[in-house]
């Protein structure tokens, strides 16, 4: 939902909470519920960092 979508549902909101219907306000601004982005995995382990010297 853009930023235009978002303002418009907010202005409808007060106009029904300023006529008293408050139920309905809370409808516009209830959002919709998006799927979360899951975390993925590492497939291979990160190689292992060392100093240049640290094999002498």
């Amino acid at each position: 939902m853009g930023i235009r979508e978002k303002l418009e549902r907010i202005m409808m909101a007060i106009t029904f909470a300023e006529a008293g219907e408050h139920d309905k306000a809370r409808e516009f601004l209830r959002e919709e519920k998006r799927p979360r982005k899951q975390k993925r995995s590492r497939q291979r382990p990160r190689p292992q960092m060392r100093a240049p010297s640290a094999g002498r």
